[in-house]
Parts: structure tokens; C-alpha cells; sequence
């Protein structure tokens, strides 16, 4: 059953490229899945930067050192600042942290991830991330919500149980991630402080008709605080038993969060998903300070990051627990290429990813992203993969979901990305046969844009995209024969200015930056 289907019927309520030839393992694929709370000990923290994190000067790609730091001259750290990672990509001088996860074989890299049809408003691109909806597309269920409910239908009737004693994702804070949300209540609890909770009263049963829709959500909340009262017992519980051992930063809100989850998950608790958040990323103003780019909010946010994990990282190696947890940041969009004139980055479009953990594929994934000489205002990043192949891959590589159910899930044309391996790195992913090419010209162009690329014998997609991420035109969306192949595009209605190439195969997908002249 397709997602669009699977809501309609049930909703009740609300490739590859390799680095420095740093090699990428396939996560072999065991016997089916056989439970969350229970029989499967496999933790997923997913870090949320709210605010939308600047990606070009978070991991930068020294093969456009030039132009970016033409476009972005008040901003752009000094090259002999950063730190180098690989021969064309560095990272921010506060990332330290991650500097060292990436030398120790502990960090994968995704470049430009977003989705097509960028929505640039806060608050409904992080709709779109939590739920991985299309951008025209509004849906009730996050996308661990559904799967959550594919394992657990009925839930959160009958919930806890022998089997499944604890919440099966914890949000650390006030409100919880509309990431887990079900078909009928969401996965997630919320918890500030694990050794503050209390119980809370349930209430008599009033005198109602308990079939009437009075009744059904008076039931429906007093069993959500029975459940609640449920979990916080265990919380507690698992919190008081498990003691950290690595050395966390002071005065972190992030550090804090990573603790506590280091703490539950040493503790015994069987929660699967841990959502944690950092905020104050939109930097539109004073993201440097005083003249110096290695100074202000910016550089703040990723040290409290990286050390943040990085303490997080030694925690679960210290409690021998690393080959059980991995982690994840996303952020709702990046930013514009060009810096604006308050010394900041406005909303702009993909950015990079990060997965880190022992089980992670190390090296990253994805080309550097184009960047010409010149954009326009309000030009972003062009997407290069999209976050539900990530998403996807990991529930395919961690959960073992199968694909079919990921598509299901998520979207049809998923590209399983290979983040994650097997611990003891048996390499079963085959990559394909010759890296994917693509050749435009003219570039600049005018009337007619003529793009050449080869393939093996599959499915291709070709698509225009402009410079804010909209899919103006699929130029081509059918199977290919193994081979040279061209496709024509016809610009006379275009206006002047930056656009994108970008070109899905079933393993491979690569975009490029053209100019439309007059």
C-alpha cells in the first residue's frame, strides 16, 4: 500500500561517491525485523538544528574557496583557519569534535540534502522534514510515527505491556516530535528533567456514554495519562541506574540532552528513538562578530555541537555500548549562497548531513556542491540527494525495513544511500559500475541547453530546477538503455540567471549549475 493510501485509509487524527577513496560498506541485511521494545537493541538520536544551519561555512569545499569567498566576503572564515578534512573539504575551526569522529572512521558525511520544491518558511520545511511529506503534500504521521505503526498498529491502546515496557521514542524537552507522531497518538513522550517527574491523576470515571465522541477523548486522555504515569516510572528508573562516565561540557544546552539520553540508554531503557534539538541557527544578522568570521553566534553554535557529540560519542564507547547507537543532525533548509548585508545568511535551500557512530560508513557521500562565480540573490544550495533517501536508508540499514516498505513509507523514487554498515564492515553493497557524468553546453547558454550523461541499463530522471529549489521541468523520467544519451532543453521562456541540472538514477544522482543569458 502506497503512503497517500495508507493515510487515506487510516488516519483518524491530525550514487554514492567516494572521498579520497575512503571505502563505503553496504549493511548486510539479517532476518526480518522482530520488535522494537524488545528483541532489537538499536537506538537512533536524531538532532534537530533548528533555525536552519549554514552548511558552506559548517563544511566547506575548498574547490569553491574562491567564488565563496567573493560571495560571502563579510563572512567567510580564512582558509588557512580551517580544518582540513579531505583534499577539497574542510570543516568550521570550532569543529574539533567532529574533525576527530571524521579521522577516527566515526562520521559520515551527506552533501547536499533537501527535497525538491524548497519551502523556505521555518515552520512548514520543518513540517515537511519530520513528516517527509512532499513539499505540496500535508500529512498527519511523522515518518517514525509510520513506522512505529506499521510494527505497532492500535497503539497507544494496550500500551505499555509486558513486551513493550517503554516509550518507544523519547523527546528530550517540553513538546514532543512531530516526528513520532501515529495515526492515534504519538510515539514520543516528552521529558525535560527524567528525576523530576510525578505522577499524574487519572480522575474517576465520570458518568458518560463512553461511545459518544465526549466519551472517546475523555477515555483517550485518561489512558494517555495512565500511560504517561506508566512511563515515567520506568524513566526514572533507567535514569538512576545509569551513570555517565565521560566528561561533558559546561553551560551546553545540547551536552546536556546527549547526557541524558547516554544516561537512559545505559540505564536499560529500551526506547528506540531519542529526539534532541539545539536551536538558534537562523542567522540572518551578526553570524560573525566584530569584523572577525572565526567569531560569533555561528562558531558558538557548532563548538557546543561538536563537543556536544563528541563527548555523546566517548560516553557510549566508554559505556561499551558504541555498536548499539548511532546519531543524526538535520536542519529544515540551509542558506543562501551569497551572505546578506547584516553580516548573516538568509533561508536558503539543501545543506550537508551528518550520521556519526561505529556502525556509520566513514567518508562522505555526494559531490561538492556546484558553485558558480556568480548567483543571483536568494540562490541556494541545489539538492543533490533527498532526506527521505536518508531517512530511508537508515531504516533500511538500522531497522531492517525493507525497501518496498521504505518506498511505502516515504516516497517512490527512494536511492538507497550507503550510511551505515555492519560493525564488523563486511562489505555487501555492490556501487555501480562507472561513476554518473553529466556535460551541459553551451554554459552560459541561451535558447537551447543541450545535456549529456550516461547510464546503465535503468530508470533516470532529469529535472530543471531554478535558484531557490523549485522543480520547474522533469525533462525526462523513463528507462534508460546502458549508455550515451541526450535530452534538449528549450529555455526561450526563461528569464536571465542561475539554474540546475540535476539527474536521479536508480544508484547514482549528480546536479550542475548552468546560466541562462540573454
Amino acid at each position: 500500500m502506497k503512503r497517500r493510501s495508507f493515510l487515506k485509509n487510516t488516519t483518524a487524527l491530525s550514487l554514492p561517491i567516494f572521498v579520497n577513496g575512503i571505502p563505503l560498506h553496504g549493511m548486510s541485511m539479517p532476518s526480518a525485523f522482530t520488535g522494537m521494545n524488545g528483541d532489537s537493541d538499536r537506538v537512533l538520536v536524531l538532532i534537530q538544528l533548528n533555525g536552519g544551519n549554514d552548511g558552506l561555512n559548517t563544511i566547506i569545499p575548498l574547490d569553491s574557496y574562491d567564488n565563496l569567498a567573493n560571495l560571502r566576503s563579510n563572512i567567510m572564515l580564512p582558509e588557512n583557519s580551517l580544518i582540513q578534512i579531505t583534499g577539497d573539504n574542510a570543516f568550521h575551526p570550532a569543529f574539533t569534535g567532529m574533525a576527530d569522529l571524521f579521522d577516527n572512521a566515526k562520521l559520515n558525511i551527506v552533501q547536499n540534502v533537501g527535497y525538491p520544491n524548497q519551502n523556505r518558511s521555518h515552520f512548514r520545511s520543518t513540517d515537511i522534514w519530520q513528516t517527509a511529506s512532499e513539499a505540496d503534500e500535508y500529512l498527519s504521521t511523522g515518518w517514525v510515527g509510520r513506522y512505529f505503526e506499521s510494527k505497532f498498529p492500535g497503539y497507544p491502546q494496550d500500551y505499555p505491556n509486558a513486551d513493550c515496557p517503554d516509550p518507544f521514542a523519547m523527546t528530550i524537552g517540553a513538546v514532543v516530535s512531530e516526528t513520532c507522531q501515529g495515526i492515534s497518538g504519538n510515539f514520543s513522550v516528552a521529558v525535560n528533567n527524567p528525576n523530576d517527574l510525578f505522577e499524574l491523576p487519572v480522575g474517576a470515571q465520570g458518568n458518560y456514554d463512553p461511545a459518544s465522541c465526549y466519551g472517546k477523548q475523555v477515555d483517550f486522555v485518561r489512558l494517555t495519562i495512565k500511560q504517561t504515569n506508566a512511563y515515567a516510572d520506568r524513566i526514572t528508573e533507567a535514569y538512576n541506574a545509569g551513570t555517565t562516565q565521560a566528561t561533558y561540557p559546561q553551560d551546553n544546552g545540547l551536552a546536556n540532552q546527549l547526557r541524558t539520553v547516554a544516561s537512559l540508554i545505559k540505564g536499560g531503557l529500551q526506547t528506540r528513538v531519542y529526539i534532541v534539538s539545539q536551536g538558534g541557527y537562523d542567522t540572518h544578522a551578526n553570524q560573525t562578530e566584530g569584523g572577525d568570521p572565526l567569531l560569533g553566534f555561528h562558531t558558538q553554535l557548532l563548538t557546543n555541537l561538536s563537543e556536544a557529540v563528541s563527548a555523546f560519542q566517548n560516553d557510549i564507547e566508554l559505556m561499551g555500548i558504541q555498536e548499539r547507537v548511532i546519531g543524526m543532525t538535520f536542519s529544515e533548509f540551509g542558506r543562501q549562497i551569497r551572505s546578506n548585508d547584516g553580516v548573516g545568511t538568509d533561508h536558503g535551500d539543501a545543506a550537508p548531513l551528518m550520521v556519526f557512530g561505529n556502525c556509520v560508513n566513514p567518508g562522505i557521500i555526494g559531490d561538492n556542491p556546484d558553485i558558480p562565480a556568480q548567483v543571483d540573490v536568494q540562490t541556494g544550495l541545489p539538492m543533490q540527494y533527498d532526506f527521505r533517501s536518508v531517512y530511508g536508508s537508515i531504516l533500511m540499514d538500522w531497522f531492517e525495513v525493507p525497501e518496498a516498505e521504505v518506498k511505502d513509507m516515504l516516497f517512490d523514487e527512494f536511492q538507497y544511500l550507503p550510511i551505515l554498515k555492519t560493525c564488523d564492515s563486511v562489505d555487501t553493497y555492490e556501487p555501480p559500475a562507472q561513476e554518473l557524468s553529466i556535460n551541459v553546453y553551451p554554459n552560459p547558454f541561451m535558447e537551447w541547453l543541450t545535456i549529456e550523461f550516461g547510464t546503465e541499463n535503468e530508470w533516470a530522471k532529469v529535472s530543471l530546477f531554478d535558484a531557490r529549489g523549485q522543480e520547474l521541468r522533469v525533462l525526462a523520467s523513463r528507462k534508460f538503455s546502458e549508455g550515451e544519451h541526450t535530452v534538449k532543453l528549450e529555455a526561450r521562456d526563461l528569464a536571465a540567471g542561475n539554474y540546475f541540472i540535476r539527474i536521479q538514477t536508480e544508484k547514482q544522482v549528480k546536479t550542475k549549475s548552468i546560466i541562462r543569458v540573454r
